[in-house]
């Protein structure tokens, strides 16, 4: 698969930035990560003063065939029925994007709905995946296609003047998906790797590891090969994020990374390209325990830890005012030299 061309951050301008955030009325270092975050953006786009006012939220939504194994607290039905909720703005993350000043985009790329909401972008590659535990989930085309729907649906914002991204997911029995990939891609156990997801009882998680585990001894993944270990275990909502990401980074636009199959995308658009990684932060921590694997192999720090486990970049939303805070500061705040003072040595 051909991708698009990345571009490397502006690091004088982030050294410019660095330079002004070091002169300002307090110690330093002492705002911690909004330091941090305005220098990043700040290489990123290329501007000492970065701006990040025109937000948008991108909800990538399919169904997966393990569903029907008993790994959710919930039936895969749920998945179509939380398309509709988003589109009525009654979900978790539109109240929070609406909070964040936040643009709210829900894209189906494989839920099992038969007649799809006008207000949906519908890029439905198949109606679902096939159960990865008894056969490949999706075809390398299949995968490809959904990763090409990130791409351009990022395409499309950027042209609408969007500049900061969030990135979140919905889709019936997605944490036991991500947590294979988790398991791929970092060498854990299963065991050690699997969560509670939609909140499931001790039975049904056995059934989750042993799925999983099945799914892993059939298909016996090779890390190298991110595409392939897509394909074999899903899905396409997660081929869709990675797609984001990647399309995000060839854009020069900074993307924040939810839950933990939002992370698990993000790990594998660094598989497919590491240059990804300059244009990723990670909004927060989840209780799933892959969720901090995966956030410790993409070397990103999270912003708030909340105890969250919803998805749909319900996180990345809670993140958004520490963004619009970091830019603020470097943008309002006084400098020692404002004050008359030398600047800290």
């Amino acid at each position: 698969m051909k991708l698009p061309k990345i571009p490397p951050l502006h690091v004088e301008t982030m050294e410019e930035t660095t330079k002004h955030v070091n002169q300002l009325t307090k110690p330093l270092g002492s705002l911690g990560q909004l330091e941090q975050i305005a220098i990043r953006l700040a290489g990123i786009q290329g501007k000492k003063i970065p701006d990040v006012s025109r937000k948008a939220v991108i909800v990538m939504c399919g169904d997966h065939g393990v569903a029907r194994s008993g790994v959710s607290a919930y039936p895969p039905e749920v998945t179509g029925l939380m398309i509709h909720n988003f589109v009525q703005g009654k979900a978790a993350i539109n109240v929070l994007a609406r909070l964040a000043g936040a643009e709210v985009h829900v894209v189906d790329v494989g839920s099992y709905l038969s007649e799809v909401p006008k207000q949906v972008i519908n890029k439905k590659v198949r109606k679902g995946t096939r159960h990865f535990a008894e056969e490949e989930a999706m075809t390398e085309e299949e995968t490809i296609q959904a990763i090409e729907v990130g791409i351009e649906v990022v395409e499309q914002l950027k042209q609408k003047g969007v500049q900061l991204l969030a990135v979140g997911e919905m889709g019936i029995g997605n944490t036991t998906i991500a947590t294979a990939l988790a398991a791929v891609f970092t060498q854990k156990s299963v065991s050690e790797l699997a969560g509670r997801g939609t909140g499931i009882n001790d039975h049904a998680l056995q059934q989750k590891i042993e799925v999983i585990e099945a799914a892993l001894e059939r298909h016996q993944p090779n890390p190298d090969q991110p595409l392939r270990v897509l394909s074999q275990l899903g899905g396409l909502e997660v081929a869709g994020m990675a797609g984001v990401y990647i399309g995000a980074a060839a854009a020069g636009i900074p993307v924040m990374v939810d839950g933990v199959i939002s992370t698990v995308a993000a790990l594998l658009a660094v598989k497919m390209e590491p240059s990804v990684r300059n244009y990723l932060f990670a909004s927060h921590l989840s209780v799933e325990p892959a969720h901090a694997v995966l956030l410790d192999a993409l070397g990103l720090q999270p912003i708030i830890q909340a105890g969250l486990r919803l998805g749909e970049a319900s996180g990345a939303a809670l993140a958004f005012p520490m963004f619009d805070a970091a830019v603020a500061i470097v943008r309002e705040m006084a400098t020692f030299a404002d004050l008359g003072l030398p600047s800290p040595k």
